[in-house]
């Protein structure tokens, strides 16, 4: 039986993930920003089958929270297995480039927050030598574009953090997976005209699951993003730019 943490417990994507851990009995800590979400997640977890369902709320814009959380969780469970972090927005980008605060906004919700949490995560897994951490970045921290770079810059901080992170703890033994979603259809990208690259949550999940079953390092969900991004990145600037 595992002991995890789910931070950001109420986004679609980690929702799926706790299904799957739920049905092979793991013992699960849920961390959101909804009270009445977090509690039906919890509610629907437990009758799926997992050993035990705990529940937190906090803005995890609020660092003064972090060491509070993790000693909650760590506390509650006995100790912490594995940790996914899926939490974040989908930035407006026509709003970002109107105003500072928005943008400012954006870069901590989706970068500075996670990486705040990750850099306590760290020490307390790097202190015992042992540990799994998964954090969802996105393909567009991959290459900034017009359409999405507030968003994208964000994801790209995430990307290289766990990079660095990755490198720094595998002498202790510590997994670090970075997971890079396409499009995915959930409640966020409703808006959003659907097509042949879009994906649903669940077949995320499930490949976030294998990858921290096989202690990937990074893995592009669906795969065939590793070969569009790779395409992406090596276009000229000159010729990207130009590009609608």
């Amino acid at each position: 039986m595992k002991k995890i943490l789910i931070i950001g417990a109420t986004s679609a994507i980690a929702k799926q993930c706790a299904r799957i851990w739920a049905a092979r009995g793991d013992e699960l800590y849920l961390v959101a920003r909804n009270v009445e979400q977090v509690q039906i997640i919890a509610s629907d977890l437990k009758v799926r089958g997992a050993t035990n369902v705990f529940e937190y709320c906090a803005d995890l814009n609020d660092k003064d929270r972090y060491v509070e959380l993790l000693d909650a969780a760590e506390s509650t469970m006995n100790g912490i297995d594995t940790v996914l972090v899926a939490h974040g927005t989908l930035s407006n980008q026509k709003k970002c480039e109107q105003s500072v605060e928005e943008t400012l906004s954006e870069i901590q919700t989706n970068a500075l927050s996670t990486i705040g949490l990750l850099t306590l995560i760290a020490n307390r897994f790097e202190a015992k030598k042992s540990g799994t951490i998964a954090v969802i970045s996105s393909v567009a921290g991959e290459r900034g574009r017009a359409s999405n770079y507030v968003y994208g810059s964000a994801k790209s901080m995430i990307t290289t953090f766990t990079s660095g992170l990755r490198q720094r703890l595998h002498k202790s033994n510590i997994t670090v997976v970075t997971i890079k979603p396409g499009f995915v259809d959930t409640p966020m990208t409703a808006s959003f005209k659907k097509g042949l690259l879009w994906t649903k949550p669940a077949a995320v999940a499930t490949k976030i699951i294998k990858a921290i079953d096989l202690k990937k390092d990074e893995v592009y969900v669906p795969t065939f993003w590793f070969w569009i991004l790779l395409l992406i990145k090596v276009i000229p600037t000159w010729l990207f730019k130009k590009k609608p």
